[in-house]
């Protein structure tokens, strides 16, 4: 619509230069030849103003546009010789055209020069003081009016292809949000389940009970798993902190590695957002441990003070087999958004924390973060086994004591 509206004012400007063609000077040839010469050569400029005001229109043209800016100079002020006064409305569109290819100070120049050639025109050609206001305000009118259409026309154009991209670049960052949300909350829970299962078919024939414990547990995985494909699908998850502390404590202990587990979260401290990061990250060091090592201890640290909140996984039992699988996910992916350490690392930068996952010593691996942890929601329900009770802390909230399964 833009293009249609710019094509029809200048169509419609051209049409206004075509009238004045009766009234100026008749060629030698004859009026009819005159004439006919004219409006060839105003359909030539048409051409070429079109050209200027929509390069798309022919994109290999565009390249020499100096070469065509040119030659419509040339077609603007050479007439005048043949012609006289039925050229006078051409050197407006030269302005434009000048003002849509060069760049400023040089093309405001050129149109000031235009300007004033114009004025020379009609000096020279006896017009009086009062038609040479006109016509000078006649030529600056063309060139705003057709300048400004035409750049108009780019915008919406330009806006349009913006608008389509921004569209595909959110359907790009919503498949990769929905692919982060399966690996980093499907992957810890059908490892828990896949742990539960294993252990629960050991013991179905020396420890009926237990392995009954073992097989309710996975029961309860695997609903939770469901759940978290139903939160992923809606775009929707918020986590507890409390109870991915105690999943962890609960899915360590099956798999026969001893934890020790600090947590001083005073209540409030943490934003809805903050917690389910730390919850996510959480669930992703658990993850690694039970997948990528042979652990026999893990220590968990969880900490806020000073508006930081920091996390901290530390595991021994780590083989140089799978300290290599780890560094592969953390280097090669992280550019996708891929998967697990690049995942929690592109999480942990949109919320302004860092995240460091490296060896700390000649069999053990650390996972650390520390995010901005500025109150803004309380939390109001936590569900799972209570961490007071677990860390033995106060009614306070504020004191803490590591406690080992």
């Amino acid at each position: 619509m833009a293009k249609a509206i710019t094509m029809v004012v200048i169509f419609g400007f051209f049409g206004v230069a075509v009238s004045y063609l009766p009234s100026g000077d008749v060629p030698s040839g004859g009026a009819s030849g005159g004439i006919t010469a004219a409006l060839l050569l105003l359909a030539l400029l048409l051409c070429l103003q079109m050209l200027h005001s929509f390069p798309s229109l022919a994109p290999r043209l565009s390249h020499y546009r100096y070469l065509t800016l040119g030659a419509q100079a040339l077609l603007t002020y050479l007439p005048f010789l043949v012609f006289g006064e039925a050229w006078l409305g051409m050197p407006g569109f030269l302005a434009a055209s000048v003002l849509l290819i060069l760049r400023a100070p040089l093309s405001w120049i050129l149109v000031g020069a235009a300007t004033l050639s114009v004025q020379v025109i009609h000096f020279l050609l006896g017009f009086s003081p009062g038609e040479l206001a006109y016509s000078t305000v006649s030529t600056l009118m063309t060139c705003m009016v057709v300048y400004s259409l035409s750049k108009l026309s780019d915008l919406v154009t330009e806006t349009h292809k913006s608008r389509a991209d921004l569209a595909h670049l959110v359907l790009i960052q919503e498949r990769l949000r929905f692919a982060r949300d399966l690996h980093d909350l499907l992957g810890y829970s059908l490892s828990s389940l896949t742990l539960q299962c294993e252990l629960a078919s050991r013991l179905i024939s020396t420890q009926p009970e237990r392995a009954r414990r073992e097989l309710a547990e996975a029961l309860e995985s695997a609903r939770g798993a469901l759940a978290d494909v139903r939160s992923v699908a809606e775009g929707l998850r918020s986590m507890s902190l409390d109870s991915e502390v105690a999943s962890a404590a609960s899915i360590l202990a099956a798999a026969d590695i001893r934890s020790t587990i600090s947590m001083d979260v005073p209540a409030g401290s943490l934003t809805d957002r903050s917690e389910t990061v730390l919850a996510i990250i959480l669930r992703e060091a658990v993850t690694n441990v039970l997948r990528h090592s042979r652990a026999e201890s893990c220590e968990i640290r969880v900490e806020c003070s000073e508006g930081r909140a920091r996390l901290s996984v530390v595991n021994d039992g780590l083989a140089s087999r799978d300290l290599n699988h780890l560094n592969e996910d953390r280097g090669d992916n992280r550019h996708l958004g891929g998967t697990g350490i690049g995942n929690l690392t592109a999480r942990v930068k949109v919320l302004g924390g860092t995240l460091t996952a490296e060896p700390c010593g000649s069999d053990t691996y650390r996972l650390s973060t520390e995010l901005p942890a500025a109150p803004r929601y309380r939390r109001s329900v936590v569900s799972g086994t209570s961490l007071c009770e677990m860390t033995g802390r106060g009614p306070s909230g504020t004191s803490a004591r590591p406690f080992v399964f």
